[in-house]
């Protein structure tokens, strides 16, 4: 049944996305930047739905009332990383409008990358660190002023359930830079949508909101183990179970 359903499911990603692809490169020419990033969030909320219809896969959101507390200041959001699912929900999920930082052979794929392209996202090339920090450092300053925040997911890919990878400190530094402020994200959506899995599993994503961390006076290192502790610790809250199992298949391979 599992099977059954992540087939549905992929099948409706096939046809939906070009359909709303086209639907939304019609529009774009006139619509302001937010108008289309609200119009294009219709597709997130309807795959958002459709998973938890068809595949069982439910959401339960804690401390949403740090962002809405933070809706007039300038935030870097950075977020565990495990799964395709939370590049969905966030934007149909989060009060403010998002800006992703992400590679730009992304830009490439037919439909999604074209729309992508015309919402004015970060989009860097991942072979040349340097001017990729450079670009994420400009590019991040002018979103933040058009009234944007940023999205980052500091361990750089998507990790294993029950792991977790250093966390680059590219976030970080950038809200020292712009004087941002930034709020640290947990999930455990890599238990109903494992990363690099066609398979989807029913059952509940906890996201957990962290209380906003001030970037003054703080170097990037310091704000970038502040964000990793609140979210690692917080992991080990919303997914007990998964850390004692990574800890006991350690202890086996010993």
């Amino acid at each position: 049944m599992i099977y059954l359903r992540s087939t549905l499911f992929a099948l409706f990603l096939l046809v939906f996305t070009p359909i709303w692809a086209i639907i939304c490169l019609a529009v774009f020419p006139f619509m302001r930047s937010e108008t289309r990033y609200r119009f294009v969030s219709g597709w997130n909320k309807t795959v958002l739905w459709v998973l938890q219809w068809l595949c069982g896969i439910r959401y339960e959101i804690r401390g949403m009332e740090h962002m809405l507390g933070a809706l007039d200041q300038p935030i870097i959001i950075l977020s565990k990383h495990q799964s395709a699912w939370e590049t969905i929900a966030y934007i149909a999920l989060f009060p403010k409008q998002l800006c992703y930082v992400f590679k730009r052979e992304l830009l490439w794929i037919p439909f999604f990358g074209w729309v992508m392209a015309a919402l004015k996202m970060i989009h860097i090339n991942r072979d040349n660190r340097e001017t990729a920090a450079l670009s994420v450092a400009s590019q991040g300053r002018a979103r933040l002023k058009e009234g944007k925040w940023i999205m980052l997911f500091p361990e750089g890919t998507r990790t294993a359930v029950g792991s977790h990878k250093p966390y680059l400190k590219g976030g970080a530094r950038l809200a020292t830079a712009t004087g941002a402020a930034v709020i640290p994200v947990a999930h455990n959506a890599g238990r109903v949508w494992p990363r690099n899995r066609f398979l989807k599993y029913p059952g509940l994503v906890i996201i957990s909101i962290g209380p906003v961390i001030a970037s003054e006076g703080k170097t990037g290192g310091q704000l970038n183990s502040a964000v990793e502790s609140w979210i690692e610790t917080e992991m080990r809250v919303i997914d007990p179970s998964a850390y004692e199992d990574a800890a006991k298949t350690e202890a086996h391979s010993k």
